[in-house]
C-alpha cells in the first residue's frame, strides 16, 4: 500500500516536528519545511506532497505569498492545500480561498489529533 505524503510548511520547529510525528503515527509519510525558502526547494526539486499544509504567519516570505509562487510556478499541481494558521481574520480566509486552497485550519482552536482528523477529512484520504 502506497503511504500518503503531506509537507508540513511551518516557521515553528517545534511545531513541525509535533505534526509530523502526528502524522507518521496515523500512517502518513510527513516531510517538514521551515519556512518559505525551504519549501521551494523542496518543490523546485521534484517533492510532489498529496498534501500541502501552509502556515500564514511566517518571517519572510508568508504563507499566502508562497501559495502564490506555489500557483505561478505549477508546483504540486496536485496537492490538496491546507492553511494550518492561527490567523482567523475574513480577508485572510478569503485571499486563500482565492488561491484555491481546499482547507483553513485554525490552529488555537485545534489539538494535533483534530489537526490530522480534519486533514484526512479535507484531503478525503482514506485510512485503509
Amino acid at each position: 500500500m502506497e503511504k500518503h505524503t503531506v509537507l508540513i510548511v511551518d516557521d515553528d520547529k517545534f511545531l513541525l516536528e509535533m505534526y509530523k510525528r502526528k502524522f507518521e503515527t496515523n500512517g502518513v509519510q510527513a516531510d517538514v519545511a521551515v519556512g518559505a525558502e525551504e519549501t521551494l526547494s523542496k518543490l523546485r526539486g521534484g517533492a510532489e506532497p498529496e498534501v500541502l499544509i501552509l502556515d500564514i504567519i511566517m518571517p519572510g516570505m508568508n504563507g499566502l505569498e508562497l501559495l502564490e509562487v506555489i500557483r505561478k510556478e505549477k508546483l504540486a499541481p496536485n496537492a490538496t492545500v491546507i492553511m494550518l494558521t492561527n490567523e482567523s481574520g475574513g480577508e485572510t480566509i478569503n485571499k486563500a480561498k482565492a488561491l484555491g486552497i481546499q482547507g483553513y485550519i485554525v490552529k488555537a482552536t485545534s489539538v494535533p489529533s483534530e489537526v490530522v482528523e480534519k486533514v484526512w477529512e479535507i484531503a478525503n484520504l482514506k485510512k485503509n
